[in-house]
């Protein structure tokens, strides 16, 4: 079977990667173009092209934004036999905290027509799956959640004598991921200035990080962006992970099933306290509170050993090699 997987930007979208890494270990002949482009209109062109010029037998389309596949529906048939919808994200939700209501029809309507166009739906946690089938009621949607592999667990701790060391006995609160207020990174330095006598570590990047960090408190080290190959290296120097997210309309459907960061630093068996995050399942060493709870929260916590994992506390993409092969199975 040829598989056809397809993103706004396919050779940068994790979790679509991850989903080829699954299927090609299944047998699956599996095509991840590069558009080299941003332009939505041009990657709507492209991918149209190439699954009409390859005709796979699936094509897997990876949401938002989900106008670029606009139309695509259409092309059962034609250029594929059958169409399954990845919802890992509201779009519409997202569009609306910019553009207000009419951003979200806007963008639902996209959303509906994909849905309804699938022959089957992959989601990355319940509540995602509960909206995604108010647009296409009695449609089979398999949870597949944001679970890290289980090599991510294995690596060694490069950082323990290199460049990113940390103190013994005073190891520091790390946060990863982009520096933007949508990740909370006011937040972040609230906490910082709250409690000087602990080091953060940031680790990421994007295009206004300068701004946001120009005043940081001197207890915050600023990593910068680094490659993924590192990022288990640094966590291992981790006292406490931080998730230091607002609260607002996508909290709801961000769980401990969709933050791939979260499941990275429990992995790893760190204490993890988030906010702007919805608990749908108990996991140990996690502590979701409300925004304005989380300088007690750290505070409290960093006075606390982390739980000991026990396997079947550990959760790995791995697991999810049942889920995927059943739904291609079941086309």
């Amino acid at each position: 079977m040829k598989v056809l997987l397809l993103a706004n930007q396919p050779e940068r979208t994790t979790r679509l990667q991850m989903f080829r890494g699954t299927l090609e270990s299944l047998g699956y002949e599996v095509i991840v173009p590069s558009f080299g482009t941003r332009n939505w209109l041009s990657i709507a062109a492209k991918a149209k092209k190439i699954a009409l010029e390859e005709k796979p037998d699936v094509v897997h389309i990876f949401n938002v934004p989900d106008i670029i596949y606009h139309g695509f529906g259409k092309l059962r048939g034609l250029a594929y036999k059958k169409l399954i919808f990845d919802y890992r994200s509201p779009w519409g939700i997202e569009l609306a905290q910019t553009f207000g209501p009419p951003g979200r029809i806007f963008a639902e309507r996209f959303e509906r027509e994909l849905a309804l166009s699938a022959d089957i739906i992959t989601a990355v946690n319940e509540p995602l799956s509960e909206k995604v089938l108010q647009y296409s009621p009695g449609k089979t949607v398999q949870i597949v959640p944001n679970y890290p592999l289980r090599s991510f667990s294995l690596k060694k701790a490069e950082a323990e004598t290199g460049e990113f060391a940390a103190v013994p006995g005073a190891e520091p609160v790390v946060f990863i991921g982009r520096i933007c207020t949508q990740e909370g990174i006011g937040k972040l330095l609230e906490v910082a200035r709250a409690l000087p006598e602990r080091e953060f570590w940031i680790v990421g990047g994007g295009p206004f990080a300068s701004f946001y960090l120009w005043r940081m408190p001197e207890n915050i080290k600023n990593l910068g962006w680094q490659p993924h190959d590192k990022v288990a290296a640094i966590l291992r120097q981790a006292r406490l992970c931080l998730i230091p997210r607002e609260e607002n309309a996508l909290s709801p459907y961000s769980t401990e099933k969709s933050v791939w960061k979260l499941n990275e630093y429990l992995t790893l068996g760190k204490m993890v306290v988030a906010s702007g995050v919805t608990a749908r399942e108990e996991r140990k060493n996690l502590k979701i509170v409300k925004p304005e709870e989380l300088v007690d929260a750290v505070r409290e916590s960093l006075m606390r050993q982390p739980e000991k994992l026990l396997p079947e506390d550990c959760r790995f993409w791995e697991g999810n090699e049942a889920a995927i092969r059943e739904v291609y199975q079941s086309l």
